[in-house]
């Protein structure tokens, strides 16, 4: 006859915090007082953690998937264009490429816009080149005889500018600015500024390739020696011009810059992936 009260058949148990517990993925129940002769059968028991952690995917974040963004990152977009721009170049001057390369220009109303540089033994082509399409849109080309003054520094503005721009860049000048029209000056698509400015495009880190191709350094170190012989080689009137290699803070006269912040800020200047629109 058992007794009311009676503890036999109870072990004690230790108590743990809820982080210490061990998961284990069987648990065997205590038997029971009517099967004391059977084997415990295991049952599995689920347990749900106290914290849950939810992400999207995928993470936007995370920088593979912020660069494939830009369809310049895209595989075979930037060989593409290059081997592209070759093929004109072939065709219309029939120069050697030196070099290519992929940086971002700021025009004078300070406004990015993605372009393909191509170096040759007497041009700097400077190429808008639509990335989605996989057409040139637009090509400039700037003779190298031409280029007197480089420039490289940190971007300034007017004191009484409200608009700002941090980092370094690089201005090439194959013309003065003081020569430079009132309307050319204070129109933002003229296509007669005698400069032009540039900065690392903004994906330069997505791999060594892009690195290569989008640092300003490389950029520098392959421009200054084909000016410098082109120079040499200039056969056209009036005296050789020299080469100026500045180390200055670089200008941009803008004072407002609403146009070139809501650009810049929605990156409308590049080749890029806007979302889907439909459902």
């Amino acid at each position: 006859m058992s007794t009311i009260g009676s503890f036999e058949g109870f072990q004690p148990v230790s108590l743990k915090q809820e982080g210490d517990v061990q998961l284990s993925e069987t648990d065997p129940l205590s038997k029971e007082d009517g099967d004391s002769g059977k084997d415990p059968v295991p049952r599995q028991i689920s347990r749900q953690s106290s914290v849950t952690k939810s992400t999207l995917f995928p993470n936007p974040y995370h920088q593979p998937y912020i660069s494939r963004k830009y369809f310049a990152t895209r595989p075979g977009a930037i060989q593409t264009a290059v081997e592209d721009l070759k093929g004109h170049i072939a065709e219309t001057s029939g120069e050697t490429i030196q070099g290519f390369w992929l940086l971002t220009e700021i025009d004078h109303w300070n406004n990015e816009k993605e372009k393909v540089l191509l170096l040759t033994d007497k041009m700097l082509l400077i190429c808008k080149y639509d990335f989605i399409m996989l057409s040139c849109v637009q090509t400039q080309k700037v003779p190298l005889s031409a280029v007197c003054r480089i420039c490289l520094g940190k971007f300034t503005f007017p004191g009484m500018s409200l608009d700002k721009r941090p980092g370094e860049g690089l201005r090439i000048y194959w013309g003065s600015p003081e020569e430079q029209s009132l309307m050319s000056r204070w129109n933002p698509w003229s296509t007669e500024v005698p400069y032009a400015t540039f900065t690392e495009h903004p994906m330069k880190y997505t791999n060594e390739n892009f690195i290569e191709i989008c640092k300003l350094t490389g950029f520098v170190s392959k421009l200054v020696p084909a000016i410098q012989n082109a120079h040499k080689n200039s056969t056209g009137p009036g005296r050789r011009i020299e080469l100026m290699v500045l180390t200055q803070p670089i200008l941009i006269e803008t004072y407002m810059g609403l146009i070139s912040s809501i650009g810049n800020r929605n990156k409308l200047g590049y080749s890029l992936a806007r979302g889907s629109i439909g459902f």
